[in-house]
């Protein structure tokens, strides 16, 4: 979907989780190190990113879209419905 197919809720929500996700990017550290975020920003921007996460949701539901969107290649195969395997063949081929 691009923006200009997104209401301008989606558009927002699609803004400010982008740019969370750019500070968290920007301000991680090596493992080991003191993080410049307080244990409490680290936990709001969390708190907030789950909040954007569950109205988009919300949203996609309301418009009756699916939010298992993924970005594919062009020439890549669709994915296939499920495969059934039969019960027989699980397990340790036989010699």
């Amino acid at each position: 979907m691009n923006l200009n197919d997104m209401s301008k809720e989606e558009q927002i929500l699609y803004a400010v989780k982008r740019v969370l996700t750019e500070v968290i990017k920007d301000t991680a550290t090596e493992p080991g190190q003191l993080h410049p975020l307080s244990g409490n920003t680290i936990n709001g921007m969390r708190d907030c990113l789950m909040l954007i996460s569950q109205r988009e949701q919300e949203l996609a539901q309301q418009a009756g879209r699916s939010m298992d969107q993924r970005p594919r290649y062009v020439d890549e195969p669709k994915p296939q419905s499920d495969v059934v395997i039969p019960i027989d063949r699980i397990g340790k081929p036989k010699k």
